[in-house]
Order: C-alpha cells, then structure tokens, then sequence
C-alpha cells in the first residue's frame, strides 16, 4: 500500500470515514481519494480532517464520467457506494438498480480501463436469498462483480458480504439510543428477529482480508456473532439504566426474520480459513454441458450460514460488544 492511491467511492460514509481513521495516520497509500455526490458531507469532512493526502472527488457513480476522472492514477478501489435503507429501495426499486447493478458497473468498467490492481466491492447477507429490492439489488451486483472478474485483465475484483454493521448509517443502535435518551419506548418490529453483528472495525478488517488474499471473482464472509433485536435491546436499556419499555410494532417493508450470509449452495463449496469463508468464483464457461453433466454435490443436509444458526449472544455478551462503540462508551462514562 506504500506509495500507492486509493479510491473509496461513497467514502463520506460510515464505512469510508472507518478507513480514514485506520490509515490517515500511518505510511499506507500517498493518497486517499474520497468519491461521493454529497458536497454538504464531503466539506464537513474536509474540515474536519484537515490532511493534504485526503483528495475529494464529486461525482455519481451513475455517472460514468465523473467516475472516469476519479479513477485515473488509482491504484485501488473499495467500492461503498450504495442504496442501503430498505424501505426507501422498496418505494423507488429502479434507484436501487441504477446505483447498486448499474453504478458498480461503471465503476468497475473503469477500473479495468485505467488498469486499477485491485477493487473490493461491499455487498450485504441482504443480497442472500433476497426478498428486497434492495438485497435484490445487491444480489445483481455480485453477478456483476464475478461477471467482470473473468475478463478484466490485470485488474483482480472481489467482494466482501457483511451483516448489521453497528451504529453505521441506517443501524437501528442510534435509533434506540435517541430513544431512550428521550425516555420513550423502544419500537421493535419483531422481537425475535435475529441480525448478525458486526462492528465498523470488523467490516475494515474483511476488506482488507479479501484485499490481500483474493482471487478474481472470490467472495469473502466474515464470520459473525447473531442477537435478536429483543436481546440487543434489553442490552442497550441495561447500559443506559434506562427505564423505557419495548414497544412491538410489527414487520416493516421487505424485512427479514433473519439474514444470511452464505446460501446452501454456496456453503457446499466455501472454503474455511478461520475468522472467514472464502467463496470461490464459478469460473466455468457458457457451455451448457457442464451444467447438465457435472454437479457438485447435494445440499440436504447442509444448512445455510445465518443469523439464526450462528453464534448467538445473550445480553451480557451484547453489552461487551456494544461498548466497543465509541459513542456508547462516551454516553456510559457520562
């Protein structure tokens, strides 16, 4: 990474801000170069980081121009540029599909172009078994990552998938917290609703696991802790001492009882290196025959990775994960 430059499309995010704070201060990469469509966000940082190496490119990755001017000289890509929250991407599903399939598109078409060595592309466990557009969405993404991956060149391109990333843009944790910051009930759509849990740190740490260990097409999963929402929520009101109820409201738009992280199928053939699974790409070609000749498998009695099935934590253990927050340790210690 010395000497090199990186590019974070949608780097004014949870996500991007995260790297920021990992390498601004250390000898990686001469140059990190910020791409997002929000000048409103993109000044705030710029002030608030005050550092020379952070380059600040407006844009849309739907715009395949504005994407071409931040790739020259790049030598890598974390693509974070999204549509994330799910109701709005169920009301407007076409936006979803012109950000998350059309717009990582263009940016990995100029990737390749101007000879980028390696791009990382962030996906969700919502684009597992998908019953959202935005996991839909998502999902063609994927495709169009391995898609990409068997003809661009020098260019390597992989992917990350990751759960509920906490206290990120969209998390329900800040919601909670402002609620009972305000002595107001706690509203869960379904108590028993499972989520993986992940921190801002951990979804670095996958990035960069799939940065120096991918082969073209490789997805890569980080194995993760599961609650459910009345578990995370019962943790949240022990470390406020707070006295706020739960109040059930019922399933929103598109939201799933659980999420998953690697399907049947997909589990059949990941590889386990320890904290991850390496999903290697299907890089067989358009003949049909070996589509009907060759299986590799069954998966009756394999069970899909999920947020029902993993690792599951009570309240104690959501408390610890929850005070690795920042804001949350802040909040306790006042």
């Amino acid at each position: 990474m010395k000497n090199k430059t990186l590019l974070i499309t949608g780097g004014t995010g949870s996500f991007g801000n995260a790297v920021l704070n990992r390498f601004l201060n250390t000898e990686h990469f001469k140059e990190i170069r910020i791409f997002s469509r929000d000048e409103k966000k993109q000044e705030d940082q710029r002030r608030r980081l005050s550092n020379p190496k952070v380059k600040f490119y407006i844009g849309d990755v739907r715009d395949p121009l504005s994407v071409e001017t931040a790739v020259r000289g790049v030598d890598f890509i974390f693509h974070a540029a999204a549509l994330k929250q799910v109701p709005s991407c169920e009301f407007f599903p076409i936006e979803a599909v012109k950000t998350n399939v059309l717009g990582t598109e263009n940016v990995l078409e100029a990737a390749i172009r101007n000879k980028v060595k390696k791009v990382v592309v962030l996906s969700t466990d919502k684009a597992v078994y998908p019953i959202n557009a935005m996991g839909i969405s998502k999902a063609m993404m994927e495709k169009v990552l391995v898609a990409k991956s068997r003809n661009a060149g020098d260019t390597v391109i992989t992917g990350t998938r990751y759960g509920n990333v906490m206290a990120s843009r969209g998390s329900v944790i800040p919601l909670f917290v402002d609620l009972i910051k305000s002595n107001k009930n706690l509203t869960l759509t379904d108590p028993n609703m499972t989520r993986f849990m992940m921190t801002l740190e951990d979804a670095v740490d996958l990035v960069l696991f799939a940065f120096e260990n991918a082969e073209p097409g490789d997805m890569f999963v980080q194995k993760a802790p599961g609650a459910t929402i009345e578990t995370l929520s019962k943790a949240l009101l022990e470390l406020y001492r707070s006295n706020s109820k739960l109040k059930i409201i019922g399933t929103r738009h598109g939201e799933k009882l659980y999420e998953s992280l690697l399907t049947k199928e997909e589990k059949l053939k990941a590889v386990d290196i320890g904290n991850y699974y390496r999903i290697p790409s299907d890089n067989r070609d358009l003949n049909y025959a070996n589509y009907v000749s060759a299986g590799e498998g069954s998966t009756n009695d394999i069970e899909d990775y999920n947020s029902h099935n993993t690792d599951r934590l009570d309240v104690e253990g959501m408390k610890k994960l929850l005070l690795k927050l920042d804001f949350i340790k802040e909040d306790i210690s006042e």
